[in-house]
C-alpha cells in the first residue's frame, strides 16, 4: 500500500486542526444532530490511519506458536497505546492451564489503561495471533484490491486491534475522558484457546460496566451475545498384550473395552439444548497378531451453558465405571477448551443501542441471541462479570482461517469507527445504562 501524499498547503490544515479542536471541545454540548456529525467526520478521516496501522500488523508474522513473531506485535501494539497516552504493559504468562495442544511457550499480552473523569469501567479485547505458520507472508502480503483488504490474520483478528487502536484516538482528538477507565487487553493465544491468558481476561473482565471483544462482524456486521462452548474428551484404556492367535486369553483387549466405552456414551448428547458430544478419533494397537494394551479416544464436545459442561464431564465419569472387562483400567480426561458466552440482559440493552446509533448513519445493524459458531474469548471475560459483554464489534470480512481469501470489508471500517466511540461515549455519559 502506497503512503506517498502530495505536498499539503499550511492554511488548509491549520483550518482542518481548529475546527476539530472546536468541534472536540464542544461536542459533548452540541445537540445530536451534531455529535453524530461530528464523530463521523472524524471517523472518515481516520480511515486511513487504521488501514496504516492495519498494514503493519499483517506484515509482522504472528501464528500462536511464533512466540518472537508475537512479542514483535506486541512491542507494535504497545508502543501505538503508549503514544495514545495510556499506561501500558507488556504481560507474560504466569497462569497456564494446559491443554492437550498447548505449546511449552506461550505469547504475551498487551495491557492498557486510560484513566478518565466518570465513573464508568469499558473493557476493549482483541487477539494478536493467527492460525499461519512463519514464512507464508511472503507469498501473502497485505493488499488492496476494490473495496477489500486482504492478508494473512486480517479478519481473524488484526483487524479488532486496528480497530481498538483507532477508536481510542479518535476519542483522544474528541477530547473524550468521561470514562472512569478504559481497559485495552490483546492477547497471543486465542486460536490455541487461550490457556495463558483466559484467567487474565476473566479477572480484568470482572468489574467492568462493559467488554466488547472485536472479533469479526462477520460478512454484514453483526453482533453476538451468545456462542457455543467448546469442549474436549479424552478416553485412555489400558489392558494387557497377549499373542493374538496363540493366546488371546492371556491378554486384556483394551480395544473391546474403549468400543464399550464409547457405545455406552454416544448417547449423551441433548440437541435440544445445544449440547452435543461426538467422538471423532480413536485409536488402538500395535500390530494384527497382538492383544492391544493400549486404547484410545477423543470426542468433540459442545455447549450453551456454562453448566451443561459440568453436567456432562459428571455423566461422562459416571459412565466409565460401567466397563465390560473388569481387568482394564479407564481414564478420562475432560478440557474445557472455552466456556459459552451466554446473552444477559445488559447485553441486550447494549446491543439494542447500538442499533439506534447505527440508525443515526443511517445503517442497520442486526443482532443475534442465538449460540452459533466456535468460541471466544468473550465467553471468558463474561464468566464472572455482572456487565454487558458483546461481541462481533470488529470489521466486517470473510475467510478466516483461509490462507488465500481472507479479508475486510473497507465500507465496514468508518461505521465500526462510529460504533465503538458512540457506544464507550453514550455509556460513559449514563444514556445507556
Amino acid at each position: 500500500m502506497s503512503r506517498s501524499h502530495s505536498a499539503p498547503s499550511l492554511v488548509a490544515p491549520l483550518i482542518a486542526c481548529l475546527s476539530l479542536a472546536c468541534a472536540a471541545n464542544a461536542v459533548r454540548a452540541e445537540p445530536i444532530a451534531n455529535v453524530v456529525a461530528d464523530v463521523h467526520a472524524l471517523a472518515q478521516k481516520e480511515q486511513q490511519p487504521l488501514l496504516d496501522t492495519l498494514h503493519d500488523l499483517v506484515s509482522i508474522e504472528s501464528g500462536s506458536k511464533d512466540v518472537e513473531g508475537l512479542n514483535q506485535i506486541a512491542e507494535r501494539v504497545a508502543g501505538q497505546l503508549r503514544q495514545l497516552g495510556g499506561t501500558v504493559e507488556i504481560l507474560q504468562p504466569s497462569d497456564i492451564y494446559r491443554l492437550d495442544d498447548t505449546p511449552e511457550k506461550i505469547g504475551p499480552a498487551v495491557h492498557a489503561v486510560f484513566n478518565g473523569t466518570g465513573s464508568k469501567k469499558i473493557m476493549l479485547i482483541a487477539h494478536m495471533d493467527t492460525v499461519y505458520l512463519k514464512g507464508m507472508l511472503k507469498d501473502q502480503p497485505f493488499r488492496i484490491d476494490g473495496d477489500k483488504a486482504y492478508g494473512l490474520g486480517i479478519a481473524d483478528d488484526k483487524q479488532g486491534v486496528a480497530l481498538i487502536l483507532h477508536s481510542v484516538a479518535l476519542l483522544q482528538k474528541l477530547n473524550f475522558k468521561d470514562y472512569g477507565t478504559l481497559t485495552v487487553l490483546t492477547n497471543g493465544d486465542e486460536e490455541i484457546s487461550s490457556p495463558g491468558w483466559r484467567s487474565t481476561i476473566t479477572k480484568f473482565a470482572s468489574d467492568q460496566d462493559a467488554v466488547f471483544s472485536f472479533e469479526g462482524g462477520g460478512t454484514d456486521g453483526t453482533l453476538r451475545l451468545a456462542t457455543s462452548g467448546i469442549g474436549s474428551a479424552y478416553l485412555t484404556v489400558t489392558g494387557k498384550s497377549s499373542h493374538a492367535g496363540a493366546r488371546p486369553e492371556g491378554g486384556v483387549n483394551a480395544l473391546y473395552e474403549l468400543s464399550h466405552q464409547v457405545l455406552q456414551m454416544k448417547d449423551l448428547s441433548k440437541p435440544e439444548l445445544g449440547l452435543k458430544l461426538n467422538w471423532t478419533v480413536s485409536k488402538a494397537g500395535t500390530n494384527r497378531n497382538v492383544i492391544p494394551a493400549e486404547a484410545t479416544a477423543q470426542a468433540d464436545a459442545r455447549a450453551l451453558k456454562v453448566s451443561d459442561f459440568d453436567e456432562l464431564e459428571k455423566a461422562l465419569q459416571d459412565k466409565i465405571k460401567n466397563r465390560l472387562l473388569p481387568e482394564s483400567r479407564v481414564a478420562l480426561k475432560f478440557e474445557v477448551r472455552r466456556p459459552p458466552l451466554e446473552a444477559n440482559d445488559a447485553s441486550r440493552r447494549i446491543a439494542a443501542y447500538g442499533k439506534t446509533i447505527y440508525g443515526e448513519i443511517g445503517l442497520p445493524l442486526k443482532v443475534d441471541e442465538k449460540a452459533t459458531g466456535g468460541g471466544t474469548d468473550a465467553a471468558f471475560a463474561a464468566l464472572k462479570t455482572r456487565g454487558a459483554v458483546v461481541e462481533g464489534m470488529g470489521l466486517s470480512g470473510f475467510g478466516a482461517h483461509s490462507n488465500d481469501a481472507e479479508y475486510v470489508k473497507l465500507d465496514s471500517i468508518v461505521p465500526r469507527l462510529y460504533l465503538t466511540t458512540r457506544m464507550i461515549m453514550d455509556l460513559s455519559t449514563g444514556k445507556l445504562n
